[in-house]
């Protein structure tokens, strides 16, 4: 019996699980969810009912797709993604929660800003308007510069990546590692959303690094619709 991932192809936590999978080339059961009709089975392993989720032949279950990534790599690790050339798995793991919380908000907020309305004339003592504040952009009052202001937002986490890409061709140093894999999903779907002014606003090595790796076999077959 094999393990069961439940994913949803476009979902960015999704596809960095499935692209470890692929490449530690662990057999494992692809379903494919739909997010308005999520399964039953996968709802009573993780409540939660956000995709990644693994659910292994004895029953236990990882539902956070960092978690789903190492359980691969520590069974097979070809390429060396948990042993940079440069750095450490500890440096990478910090790396990639800096994008969590460094980044990711900021990202949702460019890209959905409906979806946070009650932020668009956030009091100075909200937690996100103080951020954005301290970014140098102010409060905002209107769906597309709240969007805006996100967006610039975000920008000083994607520098940070591109002065360490100015000193190695990959987050991991002479090659692409865990935190390359890991980080990259959330660059594309800033990059996806607009294009031209994504490449307008980000260094040159930042847009190199990011399509180097979307040009991979491995994540084009990560990508590949299940018939």
């Amino acid at each position: 019996m094999l393990p069961t991932l439940f994913t949803f192809r476009r979902c960015p936590y999704a596809m960095r699980a499935r692209w470890a999978i692929q490449v530690a080339d662990v057999a494992v059961k692809m379903h494919e969810v739909a997010l308005r009709d999520k399964p039953s089975v996968m709802l009573e392993a993780s409540p939660k009912g956000t995709v990644p989720v693994l659910v292994l032949p004895d029953g236990r279950v990882i539902d956070e797709s960092l978690e789903i990534m190492l359980w691969a790599l520590k069974q097979h690790d070809p390429e060396g993604w948990l042993k940079p050339s440069s750095g450490n798995l500890a440096n990478m793991l910090a790396l990639i929660e800096a994008c969590e919380s460094a980044f990711k908000p900021h990202l949702d907020r460019y890209k959905y800003p409906s979806r946070y309305k009650s932020e668009w004339t956030s009091p100075l003592d909200d937690q996100s308007a103080t951020a954005l504040t301290a970014a140098g952009t102010g409060v905002v009052f209107s769906e597309q510069s709240f969007s805006d202001a996100h967006f610039n937002a975000a920008q000083e986490f994607l520098r940070q990546l591109s002065l360490g890409l100015t000193e190695a061709p990959a987050l991991g140093g002479a090659t692409p590692a865990l935190a390359d894999f890991a980080i990259v999903p959330f660059v594309r779907q800033m990059a996806r959303h607009d294009r031209p002014r994504f490449e307008q606003a980000v260094p040159a090595t930042l847009l190199y690094w990011m399509d180097r790796l979307l040009a991979r076999a491995d994540f084009e077959a990560v990508m590949t619709k299940q018939i």
